[in-house]
């Protein structure tokens, strides 16, 4: 009898046609919609395998359907999503492999269910939250799965691309200090995901390690969106001393705290020096163009669809997280602590 990764039994089809009083072929019969089956035991193995929740193995699909593996995301409009989806679909296309976009869906069950039914070699999963019951309905179909940027890893075997993002959050905070900030603050990113709790923790290493003193209330968390980038940069700004300089943890709560700050009347960079991190294609279109750590998206993109073609030939990772390295860009939004910024300093404090 085989198991999940979880330990639990599985059902096969031995185990379906015992329960259902059938032979084996007959059930595989049932499950491949053939004819000579009559109604009444057509029935019975249904009925059975609904309540064994079976899942016909990923692998029995025909040789002669075309490879596909769905890509799922909730978030369509954040440019990330654009930059992994390029990386993904250049690599399916050199390989002869199909991408399907899809959102998220709740129910682990019928979810693989689906996938199963449209011949998916597997998924690759970008920032969304899994549970152990998603993995065991993805374990008992025989799909395999990788998640890119995990919200939370129930399974320390689940395989997972990502960037340094620890460090990326270092070199970020260290560029704001070197041109001589120090009330740099971190805007935006929930406490819960794993790659902003990094960003974050790099944040706070490198103002330690200047020896500056962490402010929490120059950490201000939320959302990874330009709206909530615009509200938590309104609450920063309005502080009696308010920050010079703002780490935001992506570009789009970056973009959001430019606005604001132009809004308060500290243009971007003389008013307020701020980096995000991701720079994709729309970081050079910001004005002025955005200060930003560049992760390899379009490279975390082909090397998770690698890891699904791995596991489809019967190859285990070295590794079950691989981390990209990340690198800073300067461009127009940083700028060194200038008595402009001095007098909106001062402002802010009157």
């Amino acid at each position: 009898m085989s198991r999940t990764t979880s330990g639990r039994q599985r059902p096969t089809l031995a185990t379906v046609a015992a329960a259902a009083g059938v032979s084996a072929p007959t059930v595989s019969k049932v499950l491949n919609g053939r004819a000579d089956v009559s109604a009444q035991t057509r029935s019975r193995v249904e009925k059975v395998l609904r309540e064994h929740e079976y899942l016909a193995p990923a692998s029995r699909r025909s040789p002669r359907q075309t490879r596909s593996v769905e890509l799922i995301f909730s978030e369509y409009r954040n440019p990330y999503f654009g930059e992994i989806l390029h990386g993904v679909s250049e690599a399916g296309a050199e390989c002869g492999i199909n991408i399907v976009l899809a959102p998220f869906l709740d129910s682990g069950r019928a979810w693989a269910r689906r996938l199963v039914d449209g011949g998916r070699q597997g998924a690759i999963i970008l920032t969304s939250a899994l549970t152990d019951q998603h993995i065991d309905a993805f374990d008992a179909a025989g799909l395999s799965l990788v998640v890119i940027d995990p919200v939370n890893v129930p399974k320390v075997d689940i395989s997972s691309i990502g960037a340094t993002n620890w460090a990326g959050g270092v070199s970020a905070t260290e560029h704001l200090i070197d041109l001589g900030h120090t009330r740099v603050a971190f805007a935006g990113g929930a406490s819960t995901t794993a790659c902003f709790q990094a960003r974050l923790h790099g944040y706070r290493a490198a103002l330690e390690n200047a020896g500056i003193g962490f402010d929490p209330q120059l950490v201000s968390l939320g959302n990874s969106d330009y709206d909530d980038g615009f509200t938590r940069a309104r609450h920063l700004l309005a502080l009696p001393r308010p920050p010079t300089a703002v780490f935001a943890s992506s570009d789009p709560v970056a973009f959001g705290v430019i606005e604001a700050a132009r809004l308060s009347g500290r243009p971007v960079p003389d008013g307020l020096s701020v980096v995000g991190f991701d720079d994709t294609y729309v970081a050079p279109w910001c004005s002025p163009p955005l200060t930003t750590v560049h992760q390899p998206l379009r490279e975390m993109g082909r090397a998770a669809l690698q890891v699904l073609q791995n596991f489809a030939a019967g190859s285990a990772p070295d590794t079950h997280h691989v981390e990209l390295a990340t690198h800073l860009v300067v461009r127009g939004t940083t700028t060194r602590l200038s008595t402009i910024s001095r007098q909106h300093v001062r402002q802010g404090a009157s």
